[in-house]
């Protein structure tokens, strides 16, 4: 497994610089939707794929036990993920988290290699484009709990956020994305309204 340089100190949610929306409009409802087709870009991997390699790569003990592990951040290194995926090996001390965001249209997966982490999702689809803020229909949250050689995969069009609600123990996971990420939506929430707050871009976390 090639590994790239550790970095310490993840970009958390609100970091970088805020990039403003295309256009503003009026809250939008949004609704429960029906599951994301697994399907992928020609000669990509599939989110089944993802699954796979994620779980099969959280249950490598040794590139695990190889993460640097910072109790004032999340490290991380960037892993060589299959059929031309961008991958990650992730720590995060206890308490810390994504913030909500999306994957800037790629699909992906992610696996638990040790600790617990929390995921809150929305199964809904959201517009991509051309909004600031959206108001979500009851009924579109989602919470799993991801214990030790637990994953998941998800669509293009995801929503989560995901944290070690842990208080005294570190978590590590395995990211896998395709395409490689061309950006990331994070938005802040109050109750049920979602607002974007900013687009990052690769260079900001590479």
């Amino acid at each position: 497994m090639s590994l790239l340089p550790v970095r310490t100190s993840a970009p958390a949610a609100g970091a970088g610089p805020s990039v403003p929306a295309a256009a503003v409009s009026p809250a939008a409802a949004v609704s429960p939707a029906a599951p994301v087709s697994p399907a992928s870009p020609v000669g990509g991997p599939t989110p089944a794929e993802l699954l796979d390699f994620v779980r099969g790569t959280a249950a490598d003990s040794a590139l695990i036990a190889s993460l640097p592990l910072d109790p004032e951040g999340r490290t991380w290194i960037r892993l060589d993920g299959p059929g031309g995926s961008e991958a990650w090996l992730i720590g995060w001390p206890p308490g810390t988290g994504t913030g909500w965001h999306d994957h800037g249209g790629s699909h992906g997966a992610f696996a638990t290699a040790s600790g617990t982490l929390k995921e809150d999702s929305l199964a809904a689809r959201l517009p991509t484009e051309g909004w600031k803020t959206l108001e979500l229909a009851e009924g579109v949250d989602r919470e799993r709990q991801l214990t030790a050689g637990e994953g998941r995969a998800f669509g293009r069009h995801h929503v989560h956020e995901v944290r070690n609600e842990s208080g005294g123990s570190h978590a590590v996971s395995v990211h896998a994305y395709y395409p490689p990420l061309p950006l990331m939506r994070r938005y802040s929430r109050t109750g049920q309204v979602l607002r974007l707050e900013q687009v990052e871009r690769p260079e900001e976390w590479q």
